[in-house]
């Protein structure tokens, strides 16, 4: 079970905006996760899943077909919206902007990769502060420990996948490592808190 002050401000609903950072194994953690969500829930959901570069993702076909709520891929300067699971694009950093919208960016790969969770994870919390949920899940790189501090200096909540039951334990203990989560859960627990809260925005 999910406990804690910060995990009573998720089901109070005291979250603005949800990021979740995963990269080997993703696909199948984020299919438990994603359909969770009910249809009703008016959070942006902002995803950065390590993909290889190519032209096209496929990410998008295969969430909308599962999923209750609208999966988008980020574009530029568009209004970060709720009711929507975002993925950034491949081989663009994903980032929010203080006015609430994505930005995009071809710099250089951080901890090897583009996107970058640390990246996304970052500007969130600069955009959204102590209102902003980070889920940082299985992952075979280090990618999202910076970020995972981030969300913890900003006030937000912090949930780590338990690297028992990732598929790829090392991104979850390197976040664990990096920062204090507010809690530390399987796949099914953290589905749990999103499909039973009520999420929706408090601005």
């Amino acid at each position: 079970m999910l406990t804690g002050e910060r995990i009573d401000d998720v089901r109070a609903g005291r979250i603005d905006a949800v990021v979740i950072g995963t990269s080997a194994g993703g696909i199948e953690a984020l299919g438990i996760l994603l359909p969770a969500l009910p249809a009703a829930c008016d959070l942006p959901y902002v995803v950065v899943l390590h993909m290889p570069p190519r032209e096209r993702s496929p990410l998008v076909e295969v969430f909308a077909r599962r999923c209750a709520i609208a999966v988008r891929e980020a574009a530029d300067k568009e209004p970060v919206e709720g009711g929507v699971a975002w993925f950034a694009p491949p081989d663009y950093h994903l980032m929010i902007e203080t006015d609430f919208t994505f930005a995009l960016s071809t710099e250089g790969p951080v901890n090897f990769s583009r996107p970058s969770i640390d990246v996304l994870f970052e500007s969130a919390a600069r955009a959204y502060g102590h209102s902003l949920l980070g889920i940082i899940l299985t992952g075979a790189s280090a990618d999202g420990a910076e970020g995972a501090a981030a969300v913890c200096a900003a006030g937000g909540v912090l949930i780590v996948q338990d690297p028992a039951s990732a598929q790829m334990p090392l991104m979850p203990s390197a976040a664990m490592a990096r920062a204090r989560p507010h809690a530390v859960a399987s796949l099914q627990e953290i589905a749990g808190l999103l499909r039973t809260s009520a999420l929706s925005r408090h601005r």
